[in-house]
């Protein structure tokens, strides 16, 4: 799997992103959150508080009960706000 962080995820993360190996516990993107979350303090504070952070799973936007494959790229990044 392909994590990609943006914005101010990304320099909370202190990287653009990741390649793991999903393990097979994983299937949905919040548990994907908690597993990345667990892996690594930067993520940790990276993806919290996690209603400030969206996600996007190939490139659509996802809410955090989407199924996750071991072959998707899953995209962290704030809200967006126009104006």
């Amino acid at each position: 799997m392909r994590v990609l962080y943006f914005a101010w995820v990304r320099e909370k993360a202190g990287r653009d992103g990741d390649d793991v190996t999903l393990p097979a516990t994983v299937t949905t993107v919040a548990e994907l959150i908690e597993w990345l979350s667990a892996r690594s303090p930067s993520t940790a504070r990276a993806l919290s508080p996690v209603d400030a952070v969206r996600v996007a799973v190939n490139r659509t936007v996802v809410d955090l009960d989407h199924p996750v494959a071991a072959d998707d790229e899953v995209a962290f990044f704030p809200p967006v706000t126009g104006g």
